[in-house]
């Protein structure tokens, strides 16, 4: 007799990054539900507390396996490549294990991973639920980090070509992005879902905790504007320091960013060669620091490149919602996230390449605490009433029941 459920993805418990959380939550809602789960992923390398970690392991009745794969450094494009196919062959010599379940889920990161569920599809009429996290390849094609019409750009079409064909429901984290997948994709509207990702920890209160190094950097100011996750090519950098940068001469409003990704390295050099006081960048945050900053923090920036519009979608939004905290959203007028900060008054919007309108914006808000109080509070509300962890894996639930 088959399973229910098998996950596909690159990372998973106990890995702490979005991209191993949020199917983590979706498996144990499914378990909790009754459902038999299980785990095909990758080795943690990078994102846990380097405790020691077995190839399989049962999590809460989950049972997960992982598989060993070549690591190499991220922050140049042959290396994540390397990643990426090393990650997929290894997951392949497991092709025989997915004609044990009824559902595959499968993540779009990789975005070859994908081609396994296809596969057990065709041998083993396995169905499949889409997740996209981030579109490809027009992601890369539009960062220019891939070029259009290229092998990769071909293998990557070729791909897609074949999930759609083959997919039984995709989840589109927002309305601009189900709306690009109608528009570009073979598939019909209604096997798509869109279910917003969701971030949630216990225990907010405010924490009295000993991080001296961000205590004194933010010392005597008005106004703390923080930036945490990834700096990588979805994410619109520039407006942010062009901000900082207009924003020099005003000491009390400070800059913290924390986290990772292919920008980080630059924004260093930037705030360096610019002799920026108001800013500081620190590694990924995660835990009691992570917990602690956020309490510290007045307002929290999410961006998106303009090019990425319905191909990306920031899921650190949830988190400060939930702590919160006014939003600051740096990307394209017409995608959810910016309409949910305007038309709910969660915070401050401004387009991509707007860094003077940002700089007045922020010196709005360090000048104006009831404004702040009152869009946290909305952001909270907004946060209780459609992105809790219940919420949003229930939506799931009932997605995987009605196919079942």
């Amino acid at each position: 007799m088959k399973k229910d459920v098998l996950f596909l993805c690159q990372y998973f418990y106990p890995e702490y990054i979005s991209s191993a959380t949020l199917p983590r939550d979706v498996a144990l809602s499914l378990k909790k539900s009754g459902m038999s789960v299980d785990v095909l992923t990758g080795f943690p390398y990078e994102y846990n507390d380097g405790e020691k970690v077995e190839k399989k392991e049962s999590y809460k009745g989950i049972n997960i396996q992982r598989v060993k794969y070549l690591k190499l450094k991220r922050s140049n494009f042959i290396g994540r490549l390397v990643n990426f196919f090393s990650f997929f062959c290894s997951m392949s010599f497991k092709l025989l294990k997915l004609r044990h379940y009824k559902i595959i889920i499968v993540y779009s990161n990789p975005p070859i991973l994908p081609l396994l569920a296809i596969w057990a599809n065709k041998l083993f009429k396995t169905k499949i639920i889409f997740v996209g996290f981030d579109i490809y390849p027009e992601i890369a094609i539009n960062t220019r980090s891939l070029k259009k019409n290229s092998v990769i750009d071909k293998v990557m079409t070729y791909i897609n070509n074949k999930l759609f064909n083959s997919v039984d429901r995709v989840v589109a984290l927002s309305n601009d992005m189900k709306d690009f997948l109608i528009n570009n994709r073979n598939i019909e509207e209604h096997k798509i879902k869109v279910i917003p990702n969701w971030y949630e920890i216990e225990n907010m209160e405010t924490i009295v905790y000993d991080f001296p190094t961000l205590d004194t950097f933010i010392e005597n100011s008005d106004l703390v504007v923080s930036y945490f996750g990834n700096m990588g090519i979805c994410q619109d950098m520039q407006t942010i320091l062009d901000a900082m940068l207009l924003l020099k001469k005003q000491p009390r409003i400070k800059f913290l960013l924390a986290g990772h990704g292919v920008k980080k390295d630059e924004i260093k050099i930037f705030i360096e060669e610019n002799n920026l006081s108001n800013a500081v960048v620190f590694d990924f945050l995660q835990g009691q620091d992570y917990k602690y900053a956020l309490s510290r923090s007045d307002c929290f920036v999410v961006s998106l490149e303009d090019s990425v519009e319905g191909l990306a979608v920031p899921s650190k939004t949830y988190s400060y919602m939930m702590a919160g905290k006014t939003i600051v959203s740096i990307m394209n007028d017409e995608t959810d996230i910016a309409k949910e900060v305007v038309g709910n008054n969660l915070g401050v919007h401004v387009s991509n390449g707007c860094s003077k309108e940002l700089a007045e914006k922020l010196m709005f808000l360090a000048n104006n605490n009831d404004f702040l109080l009152e869009s946290g509070k909305n952001a909270r509300e907004r946060f209780l009433s459609k992105y809790t962890t219940e919420k949003c894996t229930k939506q799931y639930l009932e997605m995987i029941e009605e196919m079942l």
